[in-house]
């Protein structure tokens, strides 16, 4: 069976429309970003990337419409999700103002901080309960069931690597000294807007329905 160049187009299309607004997963690239430099933001980026593989293959194995038509799995992954995000705000919160940009923003994280910075992002991407409703209806309205699970893969593989390649430019633009040292004279403020941002969408997930 021969690609499914139209298929393929269409689905990266719409997805692509969808990876731009923005939400918990730009809202903590930013952070990252500001707070703990491009290195960081980079690893989180990757962590996002990467739960979306998740989401995709959960969706193909059939366990997304469990998930959204179970009400009480729904809401244990809602539940989980919101209280994720209202522990990073509640952080945020609770943070001191991010220092200005310096060489150790390009140095190697000690202590894990490469891996807490990937695991902050998967996380925070995984217990999004709108991406279970969103890869599900994307693959049900816009991929055949004809279509072979080898090209479902390339389609993951895509979605993931322009997730990461969005994310990544993200990274970089609110890493360049310029536009960081604007965040930087926000101080304290920066930290008050980004956690209730977390908060609020926390609030958003916790209300989040199935249908």
């Amino acid at each position: 069976m021969a690609f499914p160049w139209l298929e393929f187009f269409g689905l990266i299309l719409a997805f692509s429309i969808s990876v731009v607004i923005p939400g918990a997963d730009f809202a903590m690239v930013l952070r990252q970003s500001v707070a703990h430099g491009r290195r960081a933001a980079l690893f989180t980026s990757a962590g996002i990337a990467t739960a979306i593989l998740v989401h995709g293959a959960y969706t193909l194995l059939g366990v997304g419409v469990l998930v959204a038509q179970s009400i009480l799995l729904f809401d244990i992954l809602k539940y989980l999700g919101a209280a994720y995000l209202l522990w990073l705000g509640i952080s945020a919160l609770r943070s001191a103002p991010p220092k200005p940009p310096g060489a150790l923003d390009a140095a190697p994280v000690s202590g894990g901080g490469d891996l807490s910075a990937y695991v902050l992002g998967f996380l925070t991407n995984l217990l999004n309960p709108k991406a279970v409703l969103f890869f599900l209806a994307l693959f049900t309205s816009l991929v055949s069931a004809r279509t072979l699970l080898e090209h479902k893969i390339v389609y993951l593989g895509t979605m993931s690597a322009m997730l990461f390649g969005w994310f990544a430019l993200v990274s970089v633009f609110f890493t360049v000294p310029a536009v960081r040292q604007g965040f930087f004279r926000l101080g304290r403020w920066f930290n008050r807007i980004t956690g209730l941002t977390f908060i609020l969408l926390a609030l958003r997930v916790a209300v989040a329905r199935p249908g």
